[in-house]
């Protein structure tokens, strides 16, 4: 992880985490700004552990080789541990959440880079659909047992199903109607998991305004974005909750009930091109802007941290690491400083090599 970015903003970063148990337990780590002197002394944490290189063989079939990332050096996060926050001074909130089958830190160095421009991010560990959670008592917990064959029941029909549907054709209205259907006839699990997620991040959001007031303003609402699953997960906590004002969705298809719903919060879809079929709802039936970014040369798994671990191509896609980051990070900054921070009227972003721009 030699070659992975540092934070662009005027802040340096600090982390911590915490633990919420129970019936159904989540493990949270937060990104915060800190002053530029606050680090003395202080560790940066470890970026990747033994048990989520295990869990992520298991649920990805990436060949992700602890040993090896550590023999390399560099398997640290370019922020510290428990560094003191800045004293009198709040910054927005922004929740995280990681793809089904990822985990907790999969996009932190887009996270970190957000951080140090003046934002807390609170990122979450969602069991059993996660590689791996690691508690703050030590404790793990990987993902069930046959998580990708739970993904479509039935399995083998889903996948055709999914397949067929990636090459149809029709207006934004039409494709979002057919996949509604697909999705309801074989998304059951997902569906499930998603009433989970959401559960999740109030529970995170409830634990931070009680013991993270002193470095959060929760004065302009909370935003809210993720990866795969979790992009789902925020758009679907904008259409049902009051808290969450904004979000962006990175490249997940639209599971759950919107029927007769409309969207008044501004939103992002940022996709690949291959997925953007699946993304239709998004753009329809909304009061506020939408936006909708394409990102060209790319696979799923690039919109995540995995692109500077894994050179896998067809998983990552062939845009350069380092563009795909910078523009991930510029999407995220120019939104939520326009729709969270209210700093601008909207966001200041253009066609370029990497991204196509289209607002609805």
């Amino acid at each position: 992880m030699n070659n992975k970015p540092t934070p662009t903003g005027e802040y340096k970063v600090g982390t911590l985490t915490f633990s919420l148990y129970g019936d159904r337990s989540i493990a949270c780590r937060v990104f915060y700004p800190i002053n530029k002197d606050a680090d003395k002394g202080l560790k940066k944490p470890r970026y990747m552990s033994r048990e989520i290189c295990k869990g992520l063989r298991k649920t990805m079939l990436m060949p992700i080789n602890y040993n090896k990332i550590e023999k390399q050096g560099g398997n640290f996060m370019e922020c510290f541990e428990n560094a003191p926050h800045i004293e009198g001074q709040k910054f927005p909130l922004i929740v995280f959440s990681h793809g089904a089958g990822s985990y907790r830190e999969s996009n932190s160095f887009m996270c970190i880079d957000i951080a140090s421009h003046g934002y807390v991010v609170l990122c979450i560990a969602h069991p059993g659909v996660a590689a791996c959670v690691e508690y703050d008592n030590g404790t793990y917990e990987y993902a069930v047992k046959n998580l990708t064959l739970k993904t479509y029941r039935p399995f083998f029909k889903g996948v055709m199903g999914i397949s067929k549907f990636m090459k149809e054709e029709g207006t934004d209205e039409e494709l979002a109607v057919k996949f509604d259907e697909f999705q309801k006839t074989y998304c059951g699990f997902l569906r499930e998991n998603l009433i989970l997620w959401m559960e999740d991040s109030r529970r995170a959001v409830a634990y931070a305004e009680e013991n993270l007031n002193h470095m959060i303003d929760f004065d302009k609402g909370i935003g809210v974005t993720g990866h795969s699953f979790g992009g789902i997960t925020a758009y679907s906590l904008c259409q049902n909750d009051p808290k969450f004002t904004c979000g962006i969705n990175l490249d997940c298809l639209t599971i759950g009930d919107y029927d007769g719903k409309i969207l008044d919060k501004p939103f992002m879809q940022i996709s690949c091109e291959a997925n953007l079929r699946t993304q239709t709802r998004v753009f329809l039936d909304h009061t506020k802007p939408v936006y909708g970014i394409v990102m060209k040369d790319m696979e799923h798994h690039g919109l995540s941290d995995l692109k500077f671990a894994v050179s896998a191509k067809k998983l990552v896609g062939t845009l350069p690491p380092e563009v795909a980051h910078e523009n991930l990070c510029k999407c995220h900054l120019e939104f939520f400083d326009a729709y969270l921070k209210g700093i601008k009227d909207r966001p200041e972003l253009k066609d370029n090599g990497a991204i196509t721009v289209k607002v609805y």
